[in-house]
C-alpha cells in the first residue's frame, strides 16, 4: 500500500506534538532525553518529506517550546459590487492569495482581517461576517509541516486604493472565471470557490471544517 505525503506529515505532526508535550510536562531526565531525541527524529522525518535539509526543522522545533497548538491563519474575502474578489500577489512565491496572514497576539480575528487587507492591499474594509474556520487539508491545500486552521472573514470595501506592501507586489480584483495563479498553500482553489458560494447565498451557514 502506498501512503501519501500528507498522511506521513500528519503522523510526523502528531509525533512532534507528543515529543513537545513530553518535554513540557515530563520530569524524569531519562524521559526528557528520549523526548528530545523523538523531536529530532520528527524534524528529520519532516525534512525528508518536505525535501529539504533537517537543520532548519531541528532548530525551529527546538525553539517552539510549550504545548503544541495549531497555527491560526486569518484571511479576508473582499468582493466588490461587480462581484470581483480582491487578491494580492505574494512576494514569497509570486502567486495570488486572499489578503491575510498569521493571527496576532491581542488582536481579534475580525480586526486582524481588516488590518491585513489594509497592510497588503491598501484598501480599507469593513467586516460583515465570519464565513468559516477551515482545515485547509480538506480544501485543496498542499501538504505542510505545520497544522494550520484558516479563518475567512467576509468584508466590504469602504475606501483606500491599491497599494502593494513589502509582502505583496500587486493588488487586483478578479472575476470568478478569470482567477490568477493561486498560492495554494495560502488560498487553495476550493476555498476561493467556497467564498463565492457564500457571496451568492448569504444564508449559507458558517463552515466549520
Amino acid at each position: 500500500m502506498t501512503t501519501d505525503v500528507e498522511t506521513w506529515l500528519g503522523w510526523a505532526r502528531e509525533l512532534r506534538s507528543i515529543a513537545q508535550a513530553g518535554l513540557t510536562y515530563g520530569q524524569n531526565p531519562f524521559d526528557l532525553a528520549r523526548y528530545e531525541r523523538l523531536l529530532e527524529l520528527t524534524a528529520d522525518l519532516t525534512a525528508a518529506l518536505a525535501g529539504g535539509p533537517p537543520e532548519p526543522y531541528r532548530a525551529a522545533f527546538a525553539a517552539d517550546t510549550g504545548y503544541l497548538t495549531p497555527k491560526l491563519d486569518v484571511r479576508a474575502a473582499v468582493i466588490d459590487d461587480g462581484g470581483r474578489l480582491l487578491m494580492v500577489r505574494e512576494v514569497a512565491d509570486g502567486r495570488w492569495a486572499l489578503p491575510g496572514g498569521w493571527a496576532d497576539v491581542n488582536e481579534g480575528l475580525v480586526a486582524g482581517a481588516v488590518r491585513e487587507v489594509r497592510e497588503e492591499s491598501g484598501y480599507v474594509v469593513e467586516a460583515t461576517r465570519l464565513l468559516g474556520i477551515y482545515d485547509k487539508r480538506h480544501w485543496g491545500a498542499p501538504p505542510s509541516p505545520s497544522f494550520t486552521l484558516t479563518t475567512v472573514v467576509a468584508c466590504r470595501p469602504v475606501g483606500g486604493e491599491a497599494t502593494a506592501s513589502y509582502e505583496t507586489t500587486e493588488v487586483g480584483w478578479f472575476e470568478r472565471s478569470k482567477l490568477p495563479e493561486l498560492s495554494t498553500g495560502r488560498t487553495p482553489l476550493p476555498l476561493v470557490e467556497r467564498v463565492f458560494a457564500h457571496h451568492d447565498d448569504p444564508d449559507l451557514p458558517q463552515d466549520l471544517t
